[in-house]
């Protein structure tokens, strides 16, 4: 696996701190808002996939709020306007991805892995967590979990409950 140069670095900080402007009023106010945490851009590689001519990169996003995973196309050699959605096939599976445009123009395709990381102690742990994700190819598991805890909990909401008297 080739390394990151210099500049991908620098572009990746940009779209972490961009995404931060531009959002961070939006997440504290959800319920499940992390304090602990900030935006960070994590475990990019070199992608295979292309879009429109450019080469992209893959990897996660933590906010406050959620752990993202991103395809960021390499915005100058792009030879067309980007869709708005994706679909990526990584070893893990084939997932639908949508595109985000942030207010400096920095455009990339995203899909939520896990939509509260409220109990994480530290943006280390959730460091880790992004590591671990992008290493193991985690990204089907946790998506077949998050679908099994959706369901559960339908099926709880759905539910009636009553005593031994019937009521």
């Amino acid at each position: 696996m080739q390394a990151l140069q210099a500049q991908d670095y620098g572009y990746l900080a940009e779209l972490a701190n961009s995404y931060r402007d531009a959002s961070l009023a939006a997440l504290k106010k959800e319920a499940h808002y992390n304090p602990r945490l900030s935006v960070d851009a994590l475990c990019f590689q070199y992608g295979e996939v292309r879009i429109n001519g450019a080469s992209t990169l893959v990897g996660a996003l933590i906010t406050p709020c959620a752990l993202w995973m991103l395809v960021v196309p390499e915005q100058a050699t792009l030879s067309a306007p980007l869709e708005e959605s994706l679909v990526v096939s990584l070893p893990s599976g084939r997932y639908r991805m949508t595109l985000e445009r942030l207010p400096n123009g920095i455009e990339f395709y995203q899909r939520c892995i896990l939509n509260d990381l409220s109990e994480l102690e530290s943006l280390q742990e959730a460091s880790r967590l992004a590591q671990r994700m992008m290493e193991q190819n985690l990204v089907g598991e946790w998506m077949q979990e998050i679908r099994r805890g959706k369901a559960l909990a339908d099926m709880v909401a759905k539910a009636t409950v009553k005593d031994s008297d019937g009521t």
